[in-house]
């Protein structure tokens, strides 16, 4: 009796301890005390510093004070706490808290909402999802629907230099569902950030206010094939494909990421926060450690960013896609000339099947010149309103080309990528001599090519650089600014009977000019149109009407006008390029300066060359003078 009286004694014992084990384990999981203890831990292990947070939130900086951080999203909306958008670590506690806000119902609910904090912290912290409140997610079960993606592409359209908002190229993001799914891929969905522009916005008004941080910015969802439509069909600009290695894990990590970011208004600014910094920034979070977006300070240019996965090794496959353009004027190129007045009277009038001209020629000739007259005719519709009668002439063409054996044109050579072409800014050191006297000089480019540059990963006759100065010191005088362009645009792609861009250049800032004896700094606005021809192969000649106002204290008025001229011919050949222009202006009153130049670029590898230049300029009343130079060119 004694031993089962001890047995039941230590029973009870047992029992009341688990029952008071329990009663306590019950207490401390309540949803009020696992949020306070979340937070304490998250507070004493300082998570609101670890980058992974801070690229959750979108914040930058390296302090131990969470206040001397910055917030790159300008939407409230993105954050719970009051002060979130300055304070990482109020961030992070009132993430949790409202995760535990069981007043907040379903897809308002924090948990719906930030799906990427919700899986980071419940990795750091451990959070026990029974005591979370029981939340659906019905908005974002539908968006998953429509992104399924288990791999990541990046896309870079190329240069597009009549459209402001292109000139330097493009970044977005492609979401693959499947691996090596080819054709498919239109079906992919692009993920682009962009500036917010009212319809009709004034292009001199854009560059103002996307240089001055004037739109919001937004991340934009739509299908893949949209994006083909708008760049290779209508705006003729090639596609390269950059296929990362991204692991599926990771690209969940950003689709989520994504998800939170939907609808969010980020500050855009054309050179820096723009579509490729923030396209890094979802990169960062897919791939927590690796840093891309630290260099850049200054300046995001698109290219840049590219070389920037690349030098992360983050690229598993490059490809291709060149615009209908740019095939057009390649099966062209494979027919002899003189069939090419044929596609273009064909692509206007179906009878001309009948003329002997054409009729005399074999069945693969035939072939060729209906193909491309039916090319010609889409390319001429592209981003024009349907019209009846051409495309009742369209399908007439494919009809008469279906009666014919099937063969294949050769497939667009693969150009140099863009990638390997040479870096954005440059500086250089130059040894001359202008009017009599010698000079040193310090030439400083932020961005990003001129004519005379390595062609190979740029468009050929186009010039765009932003922000660059030359800075002299001269015999007989001090060191002294000698010219600071803002913008100089230069597009001379050439015209053919296909094709018929116009030439054009715009560019403003201040330079040096003698005028009447007296050398001064003025200031210009200078711009002009025309056309360019291409006379051999990487070889065109130009000639381009201008208009300039001037600043200039030697002139009648202020402000001043004149009219004027360029002519030129620029060539590259193997490594080198050359470039020799004639220009000039006339002011009233007999004012005028006319110019003969030279311009021979040595290329020494990628990112180094030599560039001899030579400039004689003659002026009124038998005034006349050289400027001639030897400079060495880093690019970096």
């Amino acid at each position: 009796m004694a031993f089962l009286s001890t047995v039941l004694k230590s029973g009870s014992q047992y029992l009341l301890l688990t029952t008071l084990f329990l009663t306590i384990s019950s207490h401390a999981a309540s949803p009020d005390n696992q949020l306070t203890l979340l937070q304490n831990t998250a507070k004493q292990q300082q998570l609101w510093k670890q980058q992974e947070w801070l690229n959750l939130v979108h914040f930058e900086g390296d302090s131990d004070s969470p206040n001397d951080y910055i917030s790159q999203v300008a939407d409230k909306k993105f954050y719970i706490a009051e002060d979130g958008t300055v304070n990482p670590e109020t961030e992070l506690a009132a993430t949790l808290a409202g995760f535990y806000d069981a007043e907040i119902k379903d897809d308002l609910n924090a948990q719906c909402r930030f799906t990427a904090r919700l899986d980071w912290l419940k990795q750091k912290l451990v959070i026990n999802t029974k005591t979370l409140p029981t939340v659906h997610c019905k908005e974002y079960i539908e968006w998953r629907k429509q992104i399924t993606a288990q791999q990541v592409t990046l896309i870079f359209p190329t240069y597009h230099l009549n459209s402001p908002s292109s000139m330097f190229g493009h970044t977005l993001l492609r979401l693959d569902p499947i691996k090596d799914q080819g054709n498919a891929k239109w079906l992919s969905i692009a993920i682009n950030f962009g500036a917010n522009i009212p319809d009709g916005e004034n292009s001199l008004l854009y560059a103002y206010r996307g240089l001055a941080g004037g739109y919001p910015g937004t991340f934009n969802i739509e299908r893949y094939f949209k994006k083909i439509q708008e760049y290779s069909r209508l705006e003729h600009r090639d596609i390269w494909e950059y296929r990362l290695n991204l692991t599926p894990d990771e690209t969940e990590r950003m689709v989520k990421h994504i998800w939170e970011l939907k609808d969010i208004n980020f500050d855009y600014y054309f050179f820096d926060e723009n579509c490729s910094y923030r396209l890094l920034e979802l990169l960062e979070v897919a791939r927590p450690g690796i840093e891309l977006t630290d260099e850049y300070i200054v300046t995001a240019i698109p290219i840049d960013t590219v070389k920037t996965i690349h030098k992360a090794k983050l690229v598993e496959n490059v490809e291709y896609r060149p615009a209908n353009a740019t095939v057009l004027s390649y099966m062209l190129k494979q027919i002899p000339e003189n069939h090419h007045k044929i596609v273009i009277r064909l692509s206007e009038d179906i009878e001309t099947v009948n003329n002997s001209e054409f009729t005399r020629l074999n069945k693969e000739e035939q072939r060729k010149i209906i193909e491309l007259a039916y090319k010609y005719l889409r390319y001429q519709q592209a981003n024009k309103s349907r019209d009846p009668e051409t495309a009742k002439r369209s399908f007439k063409l494919l009809q008469i080309l279906n009666t014919y054996a099937v063969s294949t044109m050769p497939a667009v050579p693969v150009p140099v990528p863009p990638e390997y072409g040479h870096q954005s800014k440059r500086v250089s050191l130059a040894a001359g001599k202008r009017n009599g006297n010698v000079y040193g000089e310090l030439d400083f480019k932020m961005s990003f090519h001129d004519l005379e540059d390595n062609k190979e990963g740029f468009l050929q006759g186009a010039q765009i650089n932003i922000g660059q100065f030359k800075i002299r010191a001269e015999e007989n005088e001090t060191i002294r600014l000698y010219r600071l362009d803002l913008i100089d645009i230069f597009s001379l792609a050439p015209r053919t009977p296909f094709f018929k861009p116009m030439a054009w250049k715009v560019y403003t800032g201040f330079e040096r000019q003698l005028t009447k004896g007296v050398d001064q700094l003025t200031t210009h606005v200078t711009g002009g149109g025309g056309g360019s021809w291409e006379v051999f192969n990487n070889s065109q000649v130009y000639t381009l009407a201008t208009a300039r106002l001037e600043i200039n204290k030697q002139l009648n008025n202020t402000l001043e006008p004149a009219v004027g001229f360029v002519a030129g011919f620029l060539s590259h050949f193997n490594t080198n390029t050359a470039r020799f222009e004639v220009s000039g202006e006339q002011f009233k009153n007999s004012i005028y300066r006319l110019r003969a130049q030279y311009t021979h670029n040595f290329v020494i590898n990628t990112n180094n060359s030599l560039k001899i230049f030579a400039k004689y300029e003659w002026q009124e009343n038998n005034f006349d003078f050289s400027d001639v130079n030897i400079s060495y060119q880093h690019y970096f």
